[in-house]
């Protein structure tokens, strides 16, 4: 029972993101994903154009 209350007490300090400030993060995680994909695309492809000359 104490766990609970402590529980309800946290719950109630916890200052939540507006839904301007999740979409906000939202669209950087999505952003930075995308960037991520790309790059790693771009250096798969360089490997293996390196490795297919090499060879």
């Amino acid at each position: 029972m104490k766990f609970c209350r402590s529980v309800i007490k946290a719950m109630k300090e916890t200052t939540w993101p507006t839904r301007k400030e999740a979409l906000s993060d939202t669209s950087t995680v999505i952003m930075t994903s995308i960037l991520f994909a790309v790059f790693f695309a771009i250096v798969d492809f360089a490997v293996q154009w390196a490795i297919n000359f090499l060879i």
